[in-house]
């Protein structure tokens, strides 16, 4: 892969009182250009990432990134969505701009304000991103359908609540020192292996600390090819990056197997010339807990079956030998749909760099993403080296 992030921003995520989904997007859009060290006038494509799907009124959001400086009027810009995984779309599209020598400089924004939606529009919404015939009246909406994959796991391997606790206390602990997060509270084990009143049942097994939180954020990074990122004050590359996408409808395949997920981990960790073992750590999609313990075995952490081995042993904790989520994860740090894979890419290329603060993991030289829309139909992972 030649395509290189040399600048990035993030916003905080959380419920962001006051903003608006353009203010986001334009903040982040000129702060990833001053933090790569040029201006808008460099910029020869725009990609934005924006799910959307009744969350923003306005909608055809793409030229909302030229408000950012009217330097960017007259650049091509798209908006790009693919479900949860609209952000590393985005990144996506914009790294095959730059190996297709269509564009030099490409600004990658990804944005999306969920919280001024009421509730059950939330749920509705997000919902949209199953297989409307066969889940469109699963109660409890995207949580719902995750309930069912959790019941199911639980009916074929055991109960896992214990290692569903015990992702859940990591990812919470990890984002106390992530300064974009949006819950930084170390709930403890205890606390999220528990039902109360404060951690209620959702959906199946999945209670209130299993499931990721309705965010309101924004992230954007600069990419451009090697050659110039050399040049650049920073350079952190692309030695993979890879796209699968699945059957919608879940009737089709073993939902328990992530499939799409193993394919394209299969696929990044070839191309990229590595082993699992190689990386320093995974920026994960953990939607739900029992996302997150299915894709350990996904990715080749674990055996299938035996992902809660790794949970409890705490292979995964930032300590540990292959460190997840460090940020915090979706868990943690938030889930604004659109910015999210944006938001894993900034991260990851922050660690390499030594520029995490306190989620820094020490000595870090390789790092994996794995971001996926839907349950395990798109699917992304990317493997990413500082060069510079």
């Amino acid at each position: 892969m030649t395509a290189c992030i040399v600048g990035w921003a993030h916003s905080r995520f959380g419920k962001l009182e006051g903003e608006m989904l353009e203010g986001l997007i334009t903040k982040v859009a000129m702060e990833a250009l001053d933090h790569a060290g040029i201006g808008p006038d460099d910029v020869d494509e725009i990609v934005l990432g924006h799910f959307n799907a009744g969350f923003s009124a306005q909608d055809f959001t793409a030229s909302l990134v030229l408000q950012a400086d009217d330097r960017l009027r007259f650049k091509p810009a798209t908006r790009v969505e693919n479900a949860c995984a609209t952000g590393s779309a985005a990144v996506r599209q914009g790294i095959r701009a730059v190996e297709a020598g269509a564009a030099r400089i490409v600004l990658v924004v990804g944005a999306e304000q969920m919280t001024t939606t009421p509730g059950p529009e939330i749920g509705r919404n997000l919902l949209r991103a199953s297989y409307l015939p066969e889940d469109g009246d699963t109660p409890a909406g995207f949580a719902g359908v995750f309930g069912k994959i959790a019941s199911a796991y639980f009916q074929r391997y055991g109960d896992q609540s214990d290692a569903l606790a015990t992702i859940a206390a990591k990812n919470h602990k990890n984002g106390v020192d992530n300064p974009y997060a949006q819950m930084r509270k170390d709930f403890g084990y205890d606390f999220c292996r528990t039902e109360s009143e404060k951690n209620p049942f959702v959906a199946g097994p999945l209670k209130r600390t299993d499931c990721s939180l309705v965010s309101d954020g924004a992230a954007a990074l600069v990419l451009t090819d090697a050659t110039t990122a050399l040049k650049m004050r920073r350079a952190v590359a692309f030695r993979a990056n890879e796209h699968v996408q699945d059957f919608l409808p879940m009737s089709k395949r073993d939902i328990l197997l992530f499939e799409g997920c193993e394919e394209a981990w299969g696929r990044a960790l070839k191309s990229a010339g590595v082993t699992l073992d190689d990386l320093s750590f995974v920026e994960t999609h953990d939607c739900f807990t029992i996302a997150e313990l299915i894709e350990y075995e996904a990715m080749g952490l674990a055996r299938r079956g035996e992902g809660a081995k790794v949970a409890l042993s705490g292979e995964t904790a930032k300590d540990g030998r292959l460190p997840v989520n460090p940020s915090g994860g979706l868990k943690s740090k938030g889930h604004p749909i659109g910015a999210t894979g944006v938001s894993m890419h900034v991260l990851t290329a922050m660690q390499l760099t030594g520029e995490a603060g306190g989620i820094q993991v020490p000595g870090a030289k390789l790092g994996g993403i794995f971001n996926m829309g839907g349950a395990a139909v798109a699917n992304y992972v990317s493997i990413l080296d500082r060069i510079r």
